[in-house]
């Protein structure tokens, strides 16, 4: 099971052959468990250009969405402390790696120096 971030989201919609064909093998070995969180959802809603929106509602609609629940919060709280000003650790990235944590899910992400809480071993690639 894994958590995808908004990065690997972004390239997908726009359509980036090796992102968009991976993208599928990862919903075809995870047999369709992969995931995403309100917070994907917000930077991406963010970032979208005018006339996109049907697109984004349909392709985010498609994927199981992980609300944040406390647990998350707790955890992505203290990421901030330890990470947030020595590595410039978002309150977006922290929530991200806490609900990959909390849940067990690997991270894809092709921004892993914005997860320095995480192990190698915590990566989907």
């Amino acid at each position: 099971m894994i958590l995808v971030d908004t990065d690997v989201l972004i390239w997908v919609l726009r359509g980036r052959e090796d992102i968009v064909r991976r993208f599928e093998e990862a919903l075809e070995e995870k047999e369709g468990f992969v995931f995403i969180t309100p917070v994907q959802e917000a930077e991406i809603f963010a970032g979208a250009r005018k006339g996109e929106e049907s697109l984004i509602n349909s392709f985010l609609s498609s994927l199981k969405n992980i609300p944040i629940d406390s647990e998350s919060g707790s955890r992505a709280g203290e990421y901030l402390a330890k990470y947030g000003k020595s590595h410039g650790t978002t309150l977006a990235d922290a929530f991200v790696a806490a609900v990959a944590s909390v849940n067990g899910l690997k991270l894809w992400t092709l921004n892993r120096k914005h997860f320095p809480m995480l192990k190698r071993e915590d990566f989907f690639s």
